[in-house]
C-alpha cells in the first residue's frame, strides 16, 4: 500500500525534464534488447496467419500489465532497501545484461525457435497469454524493474511500453523481410552498450551513497 501511495505522489511531482530524460532511455535500451526477440516472432508468427490489429493489441495489453508489474515491482525495492543496495544490484544486473548482450549477439537459441499459437481462445488471448508467458521473467522485465528503482517510474513505464509496442508493430506490420536486412548482432551489442553506460552510472550512485552514509571515505 505504501508503495502505491508513493507512486502517486511520484505522478504529481512528475518533472517533464526527467520524465524525457529516462523515458527516452528507457525506450532505446528496450528497443535495442526487443528487435528480433522471442515477443516479436510471437507476433510475427501469429500476423501471417491472422488480421494485424487483434495481435498488435494483445500485445500491447500484455506489455502494459507486465511493465506494470515491473514498475511498481521497482519501486517497492527502492522503498524497502537502502540507496546504496538498489544501486549496487543495479549496477551488476545491468554489467551482467551488458557483457550477455555483447558477448552473444543475436545468436540465442530460444529467440530463434519456432512460436507454437495456442488453441481454443481468440487471437487476442491468445497474444496476451504468449507474450506474458514469453516476457514474464524476461531480461527486458527485469530491466524494467532496475530501472524503475532508481529512475521516474512513470517515465520508465511510458517508454519500456512505447519500445516494446513498436518492437511489436514492426514485427506485426514489417515481417521478417525488413528485420532479415537489419543487423540484429548490431542492435543487440548497442543494447550491450547502453546496458554497461547504466550500469557504471548506477556504480556511481552506489560510491556516492555509500559515501553520504558514512560507510567510505569519499576520494
Amino acid at each position: 500500500m505504501d508503495t502505491l501511495v508513493s507512486l502517486f505522489d511520484q505522478l504529481h511531482a512528475v518533472n517533464p525534464a526527467e520524465l524525457f530524460a529516462a523515458g527516452g532511455t528507457s525506450f532505446a535500451l528496450i528497443a535495442a534488447a526487443e528487435i528480433g526477440d522471442k515477443s516479436q516472432l510471437v507476433c510475427m508468427t501469429l500476423a501471417s496467419r491472422h488480421r494485424p490489429a487483434p495481435v498488435l493489441w494483445g500485445a500491447i495489453a500484455a506489455f502494459m500489465l507486465l511493465n506494470t508489474l515491473a514498475v511498481v515491482f521497482g519501486a517497492a525495492i527502492a522503498n524497502w532497501l537502502p540507496d546504496y543496495a538498489v544501486a549496487a544490484s543495479v549496477a551488476l544486473l545491468f554489467a551482467a545484461f551488458g557483457l550477455h548482450a555483447l558477448l552473444n549477439g543475436g545468436d540465442d537459441d530460444d529467440d530463434n525457435q519456432a512460436v507454437a499459437e495456442k488453441s481454443g481462445h481468440g487471437i487476442f488471448i491468445t497474444t496476451f497469454l504468449l507474450i506474458t508467458v514469453a516476457e514474464f521473467g524476461d531480461k527486458t522485465q527485469l530491466a524494467v524493474v532496475a530501472f524503475s528503482s532508481t529512475a521516474q517510474p512513470l517515465a520508465v513505464w511510458l517508454g519500456s511500453t512505447l519500445a516494446l509496442s513498436f518492437t511489436s508493430a514492426l514485427g506485426v506490420l514489417a515481417g521478417r523481410t525488413v528485420l532479415q536486412r537489419i543487423p540484429l548482432s548490431l542492435l543487440h551489442k548497442a543494447s550491450g552498450l547502453i546496458f554497461l553506460a547504466l550500469s557504471a552510472t548506477a556504480g556511481y550512485k552506489t560510491y556516492l551513497s555509500l559515501a553520504e552514509a558514512g560507510l567510505i571515505q569519499p576520494l
